[in-house]
């Protein structure tokens, strides 16, 4: 019996590859009429989504084409960045062929924001604390539509694109097993080329988490790393504690407002003003619920601490705080339905180039073109949560043989959750939150 496009993608595993994970059956389930590709891939240095889109172009197609027949949507739109129109030209070949229509995007961040994204390509406003359902369109990544149609064919994900940029030898983007060792990636880029310690910003330097822990895994919202110098300003601006942001910006904040000015969401229409949220950290908790609300619709994108604060404070971090101090409270907030874009949105994005060079890393702009570069990956550690959700039960123990593709994590629940599929073949090996899987030496095989 068949279980039907939306059970074969939940079969597989696919998630949303491009932010927190979201389970991709849930999208397939649902009813839209237009499905959106997001290839935008704003975040400085990152090239995954253009190098998938260069070799993959019929796979992602195929995605865009069967979420559509799953959905019911009438329209299929690919956003990419229109820079690379001429690189993407078989895409739009084959998307043409299909029915799919390609949309050229300007170079501004943060072009791939889905609020953005699905006004950019329809011109529809998702409702504050919306998403992009509301308004008739599902968006998905181009990594997870390539996997849905991998899992149309009933191959599951065991694999994932990633981008190893910044201070490496060389720039380059690989498909490698889920849960390789940040370490491999970056000895695959030929090591750092920052003549002493390092750092990565795993996901981006925007929106990405900083670590110095190269065991950490590759999972499957992982979309790459950067590496910088531990003396390079990002990273000594990204480690500070959230306590030490917060004092700076109690301090020094003189309510300029170049942050909202400057906010996407803000443009769009949305009541974001990070500027007067900045005004909560010189409340006691009475007052800060007057300021705080204005953190609620913030997608956290950085542009306001990274780009827009003169005085090179911490509005986002403020923002964050103030949306888990709403959330340990449960405190939500009420916005008017109606969004009306501001009248110089057009005029106020940000294009990346100019975003580098305040960041300090456009000498790292370079391409980071794909590589089949062999990894001899021996070990993978496969966390038992890979997005939003809750965390798979493992199917598996301590000891046992798998073979890669063999599932080993599954959920099975209702709501949101992923299985989980082994990466290579070896002997398992269970830790408290996931499940680690090891090449014996006489089996030890090479993947790409």
């Amino acid at each position: 019996m068949s279980i039907g496009f939306p059970g074969l993608v939940r079969e597989a595993g696919v998630v949303g590859c491009g932010g927190a994970g979201f389970p991709a059956h849930i999208k397939a389930s649902s009813r839209a009429d237009t499905v959106i590709a997001n290839g935008a891939e704003c975040e400085p240095l990152l090239h995954k989504d253009l190098e998938l889109l260069v070799r993959e172009a019929p796979a992602v197609v195929r995605g865009v084409r069967l979420l559509m027949e799953s959905t019911g949507a009438t329209r299929g739109i690919i956003g990419v960045k229109k820079k690379y129109a001429e690189r993407l030209a078989p895409l739009s070949a084959a998307a043409r062929g299909a029915g799919v229509e390609v949309l050229f995007l300007g170079d501004f961040y943060p072009t791939g924001d889905e609020y953005i994204l699905v006004y950019e390509a329809t011109r529809r406003l998702i409702p504050p604390r919306g998403i992009p359902l509301n308004v008739g369109a599902v968006v998905s990544n181009v990594e997870s539509l390539m996997n849905m149609s991998r899992a149309a064919d009933g191959i599951p994900v065991t694999s994932k694109y990633v981008t190893v940029a910044g201070a490496v030898r060389r720039a380059v983007t690989l498909e490698v097993p889920l849960g390789t060792p940040f370490g491999d990636l970056i000895r695959a880029a030929g090591g750092s080329a920052a003549g002493g310690d390092v750092a990565a910003f795993a996901g981006g330097v925007m929106m990405g988490s900083l670590t110095t822990d190269f065991d950490q895994p590759v999972t499957k919202t992982c979309a790459g790393l950067i590496l910088l110098p531990l003396t390079h300003r990002l990273v000594a601006r990204t480690s500070l504690t959230p306590a030490a942001m917060h004092r700076i910006g109690k301090s020094a904040c003189d309510q300029c407002s170049y942050c909202t000015e400057l906010c996407p969401r803000y443009l769009l229409g949305y009541d974001v003003e990070p500027h007067k949220v900045m005004r909560s950290l010189s409340f006691t908790a009475t007052g800060e619920d007057v300021w705080n609300r204005y953190a609620d619709l913030c997608c956290s994108c950085g542009l306001c601490t990274l780009y827009a604060c003169p005085e090179d404070l911490y509005p986002r971090e403020a923002c964050d705080g103030s949306k888990a101090d709403a959330r340990a409270r449960g405190v939500t907030w009420q916005w008017k339905s109606a969004v009306t874009v501001h009248p110089i949105y057009d005029g106020r994005h940000v294009p990346v180039g100019r975003l580098m060079k305040k960041l300090g890393i456009e000498s790292y702009d370079v391409a980071a073109p794909f590589a089949e570069i062999p990894l001899s990956v021996r070990k993978v550690t496969l966390p038992l949560f890979h997005g939003a959700g809750a965390a798979a039960r493992s199917l598996v123990r301590t000891g046992a043989h798998v073979s890669r593709g063999q599932k080993v994590g599954e959920y099975t629940g209702e709501g949101s959750g992923a299985n989980i599929h082994a990466s290579i073949d070896g002997v398992v090996k269970l830790t408290g939150d996931g499940i680690v899987i090891e090449q014996q030496e006489e089996r030890s095989r090479t993947h790409a």
